[in-house]
This record gives C-alpha cells, structure tokens and sequence, in this order.
C-alpha cells in the first residue's frame, strides 16, 4: 500500500514533492487532476508511482459516483476532509489488496482513455473537415 498525506489545498501552496488534487465540492467531488482544483484536497507521495496508482485508485471511486453518499451541503454539495479521508484510506486498502488485479485495471483504464483522446480528435477533425467543405460549398 502506498503512503500518502491527505490534506486541504491552499491556494499559493506550492508542493515539492509528487501529488494529485481531489475536488471536494460539487457534484463532481472526489474527481483526481494532476493540476490544482480551486476547491479541493491534495495528496501528497513519495515517488511518482505511488501518485499514478492512487490517481487511478481515485478516478475509478469517482467515476462509479461513490462520493455521492458523503456529499452533505443542500445548495453546493461538499465532501468533508475528515469523511474523505476514512473512507479513501479504507477504499484504497481494499482495492489494492489484490495488486495483479489492480495492476491490469490500471492498465485497461489507461488504454480506454487514450482511445478516447483519440477518439475526441478524430471527432474534431471530423467536424473540421465539415466546416471547411461546407464554407467551400456556400462560397461559390
């Protein structure tokens, strides 16, 4: 199991060691990004590849919506940094206990976003080409 520090993310902190930042308010709470979030929670790792397991770690719990059972807040919902931190040190153990396994989803979810990106592009370029065979058409 990796070791990692969980904390608040100030605005002007500046952090010398490896990290991810977890958003904590919204209905996206608990979405991981390699850049800072304005609210949220910082990680904090001792080597990149503990920072890139518990990345994938928190993407998987956020894309499943498992935050929303913590979110509390009527008008913005919000995770608390204590419930985030019980619950995400107990989730963590019990993904990682099964490392090979981990190690394989790791490696599917990683190769399903690149063919996303890839995917997006190929759209873009798509609707490019429409625009310029479109302003070629309407200009004659």
């Amino acid at each position: 199991m990796p070791n990692f520090i969980i904390k608040t993310h100030q605005k002007n902190a500046i952090y010398r060691t490896n990290q991810i930042f977890i958003l904590n308010k919204g209905m996206n709470s608990g979405k991981p990004q390699k850049e800072p979030f304005t609210n949220s929670f910082v990680i904090l790792f001792q080597n990149e590849e503990d920072a890139e397991t518990v990345y994938w770690l928190a993407y998987s719990l956020w894309k499943t919506n498992f935050w929303h059972q913590s979110l509390v807040g009527s008008v913005i919902p919000f995770l608390r940094l204590p419930d985030f931190k019980n619950e995400f040190y107990t989730k963590a153990n019990l993904m990682m206990q099964e490392h090979d396994e981990h190690i394989k989803n790791v490696a599917a979810l990683k190769l399903l976003e690149q063919k996303e990106k890839q995917f997006h592009e190929n759209i873009n370029l798509i609707n490019d080409l429409r625009r310029v065979i479109l302003y070629r058409y309407c200009r004659k």
